[in-house]
């Protein structure tokens, strides 16, 4: 049972950040698509029309990939954690079937109206239908980013005599504050992952000498978008976020932190490396006293350390609940830099001749998938142990029936079968990039 419930935490947590590299992109696309749709009907250029049918092939070939790998994680629901499923399902079955019948069929239908359907609609009409495969993308990420904020942070339910849990306040349930301030963090970061994608296809165009229009109209558009994004990444967003995991889950906010006692007038540690058995920080770096001020604006307020709390309520994994947590940080501050040079160059317009800040933009765009990748990891690894926030741990969770070979052999089948899957979509993906955006271009 111990080698099946560890085979099955890997399986999905490798489904799952796998399946998460394609949504991100694509909420962050269509929002970047309807900006195009915007500025090509206020200028009447239809230069940004042509960008946006570019993106909107990569878009589809994202969303496909999206749906091909996301199915699968909702089977392993009943069978790999059949436990949480039968405990759980009378919540979160609510927000994923709505996530289906209501967001995925709005987002699918309006999506083949874009790719296919232009000339029929018009101008406007295309329009339209590019906002409503946006709201469509957005909306699927809400009921999903709901159901975690659930697992988070349970509200609006009860619990039945057969010791399932059960709904009572469904507006409770959706609107739960955790979600909100999640879902917010979130698609900023969907955001920036697809502004640095525009970025990096453009500054590609303006490097190769060719398409250069383009290449410029996708690294302004990009570069507006992400240094937006990336500031609001930092506040009011990943404040808002840190504000809930101290005051809900002070075990995981001390292990982010690598706070192992607890303190009056935290420091805010910028860099080092956690000795759990010591229960310490080797080398660290830090600002006195600066973690108290950010999360309660007093110098001297108190923030619970781990040596507070029960062991067994610990994270599994400090350490890399602390490196992941980290990381996301760093990049995101990275971002932030590497956004307003690029803005303080295009300001001077020097951005489109300056060849070592296009190769960094260039360069640059694998790094918000590691971010996103990061920030994920940080929200599951430190709620662990637990499944549902106090309720329910991830042990009891799993499925019992499942044996070890079973769990191997499927994760062993996942992992060639994303493989596959993987190639095939840089192979479709490079094309379309080298056929390039202009009419001319895509005609050969």
């Amino acid at each position: 049972m111990a080698d099946a419930f560890l085979i099955n935490r890997f399986q999905f947590a490798f489904t799952v950040s796998y399946h998460y590299l394609f949504p991100q992109l694509t909420m962050g696309l269509a929002l970047l698509i309807v900006i195009m749709k915007i500025i090509a009907l206020r200028k009447n250029d239809e230069k940004y029309n042509d960008s946006a049918r570019f993106w909107g092939k990569i878009f589809g070939i994202n969303f496909a990939m999206g749906v091909v790998t996301g199915i699968p994680m909702e089977f392993q629901f009943g069978t790999n954690w059949a436990f949480f499923s039968t405990y759980a399902g009378g919540v979160i079955g609510q927000t994923l079937a709505m996530e289906g019948l209501f967001a995925f069929f709005l987002e699918s239908s309006f999506l083949g109206l874009f790719l296919f359907g232009e000339k029929k609609l018009g101008k406007i009409g295309h329009l339209i239908v590019a906002f409503l495969v946006f709201f469509g993308s957005w909306l699927s990420g809400y009921f999903i980013i709901a159901t975690n904020a659930w697992m988070q942070h349970p509200v609006g339910y009860g619990i039945g005599p057969d010791g399932t849990v059960y709904l009572t306040n469904f507006w409770e349930f959706l609107l739960n504050p955790w979600a909100l301030s999640q879902y917010a963090h979130n698609m900023i970061g969907a955001v920036i992952t697809a502004a640095f994608v525009v970025m990096a296809v453009g500054s590609y165009y303006l490097l190769s000498k060719r398409d250069e229009e383009y290449g410029k109209t996708f690294v302004r558009i990009g570069l507006i978008a992400g240094f937006t994004a990336s500031i609001l990444i930092l506040l009011p967003t990943g404040d808002m976020e840190a504000r809930n995991v101290a005051t809900h889950q002070p075990a995981k906010f001390a292990a982010m932190e690598g706070l192992f006692e607890t303190k009056d007038g935290a420091e805010l540690v910028i860099i080092g490396q956690p000795d759990v058995e010591k229960r310490k920080l080797d080398n660290p770096i830090h600002i006195p006293k600066l973690l108290s001020f950010l999360t309660h604006y007093r110098w001297n307020a108190k923030i619970v350390g781990l040596d507070s709390i029960p062991k067994e309520q610990w994270p599994d994994n400090i350490p890399l609940l602390y490196y992941s947590y980290h990381i996301m940080v760093g990049l995101g501050t990275i971002f932030i830099a590497v956004t307003a040079i690029s803005i303080f160059l295009l300001w001077r317009k020097k951005l489109y001749d300056y060849k070592p800040m296009l190769w960094i933009l260039l360069l640059s765009f694998p790094f918000p998938y590691i971010a996103n990748t990061a920030g994920w990891m940080t929200t599951e690894v430190g709620r662990q142990p637990w499944l549902v926030y106090g309720l329910m741990t991830t042990h009891e969770g799993a499925s019992p029936t499942v044996s070890g070979g079973n769990a191997l052999f499927t994760f062993l089948g996942f992992l060639g079968l994303y493989f596959v899957l993987g190639v095939l979509f840089l192979l479709l993906v490079i094309r379309i990039i080298q056929r390039g955006p202009s009419p001319m271009m895509s005609n050969h």
